[in-house]
């Protein structure tokens, strides 16, 4: 039974995460983000607090959390800023998940526990200069050579590229089946900073998320071992659909944490400013504005929430996933909107933390599958001309 009591444990990560970002990062935050500088040290203190390692079992250097866990870290995370609930989307939902579920013992032990444990830094890399959302069209190529693969292409919109010591990255190990974009001939791999012929690149101009990392992953003719290999050949697309999901949920959590910031920011200004003899929150239009923001938080957190149980019970959730970050990002750029709106004037300077919120906003609705994709594959859930095949599509269950 869907049960929406949350655990103890739920409720201490809810804590931890709300207080730390609260008390170290709130305070600085718009300075940051002003000078679109991202601190490292946010790393640290996150691997200090276990929050690295959220969802990873205690075996492989994780806290040995639940999936529901993770999504309360991201809702807390960005309630402050999108760029700190970004890092666990990037680290632990499509890297160190991706590990747990397709990687072997042996990579697991090199991968996955110095990750868990904060010790390096990761980060997932499919997305291209010509490639986002349609993925057979990346172009990045591996071809075998001995005991070893040699990738050559760029990567494009990266998170933490220039920080992060671990890539899981996608090419095609198969030239005639990307001839014929059939998917079945991509594969993945896990890179490491260091590689000869492997360099990253800030990308500079972004209209949000400008406290965080994004950059580009040029390798040229890079070499990596046979045994970086993650899962066989051919399995990289439905790896990186796997992958996907894990970042999905994440950016759903985080999205419902944006409009909950909204929407307690546009409360505090509307109940102070007055207009018209009277607070600006006895007027009927601004009521309506906050009503829609307090119902489209409540169902965006149903969404998710439902999302982390199918996953905690290790079942199938792309549906659920996909409707969870479709809506919720759509919701958080509205709330940002009527919260700039409700702040007039001053909600167009950054004097007030709502011009951030709409500016992170927009992102959610690209990244993760655009939200046109996502009516797509919505429709086609309704229609029946979509249905999930039984692979190795699920999150291992939680160990108790």
């Amino acid at each position: 039974m869907f049960d929406l009591t949350l655990s103890e444990e739920q409720l201490f990560i809810q804590k931890l995460a709300r207080d730390w970002a609260q008390k170290e990062i709130l305070p600085t935050i718009n300075e940051a983000d002003a000078k679109a500088e991202f601190n490292p040290g946010i790393l640290k203190q996150m691997a200090g607090l276990g929050l690295l390692g959220l969802s990873i079992p205690e075996r492989y250097g994780g806290s040995g959390n639940d999936y529901i866990s993770l999504g309360m870290a991201c809702e807390e995370l960005e309630f402050v800023d999108t760029s700190l609930r970004v890092i666990l989307s990037v680290h632990v939902g499509l890297n160190s998940l991706t590990l747990l579920a397709w990687g072997t013992e042996e990579q697991k032990q090199q991968f996955l526990v110095p990750q868990a444990k904060g010790e390096k830094t990761a980060t997932f890399a499919l997305t291209e200069p010509g490639a986002g959302t349609d993925a057979v069209a990346i172009q990045t190529r591996a071809r075998r050579d001995g005991a070893d693969y040699v990738l050559s292409g760029e990567k494009m919109w990266i998170s933490l590229a220039d920080f992060a010591d671990q890539f899981i990255v996608f090419a095609w190990t198969d030239p005639d089946k990307q001839a014929k974009r059939d998917h079945s001939g991509m594969s993945c791999f896990v890179l490491e900073r260091g590689m000869k012929g492997l360099t990253t690149g800030t990308i500079h101009g972004k209209l949000g998320v400008r406290a965080g990392n994004t950059g580009s992953i040029s390798m040229d003719d890079v070499r990596v071992p046979a045994r970086n290999l993650l899962g066989r050949e051919g399995e990289g697309f439905t790896i990186a659909m796997f992958a996907i999901d894990q970042g999905r949920y994440t950016v759903a959590a985080g999205a419902t944490g944006l409009i909950h910031a909204c929407l307690d920011a546009s409360v505090e200004y509307s109940s102070t400013r007055h207009t018209f003899g009277k607070p600006l929150a006895a007027h009927q239009l601004v009521k309506e504005m906050l009503a829609q923001m307090a119902t489209e938080y409540d169902v965006s957190r149903l969404l998710w929430l439902r999302a982390g149980w199918l996953k905690n019970q290790g079942l199938r959730n792309t549906r659920e996933t996909s409707m969870a970050k479709y809506y919720a990002c759509d919701a958080s750029e509205r709330a940002a909107s009527n919260a700039v709106q409700i702040h007039g004037a001053y909600g167009f300077s950054n004097e007030y933390n709502v011009e951030r919120f709409f500016r992170n906003s927009k992102g959610a609705q690209i990244y993760e599958g655009t939200r046109e994709i996502h009516k797509l594959i919505q429709a086609d859930y309704a229609l029946g001309t979509r249905q999930d095949k039984p692979t190795r599509c699920t999150l291992p269950k939680p160990e108790a």
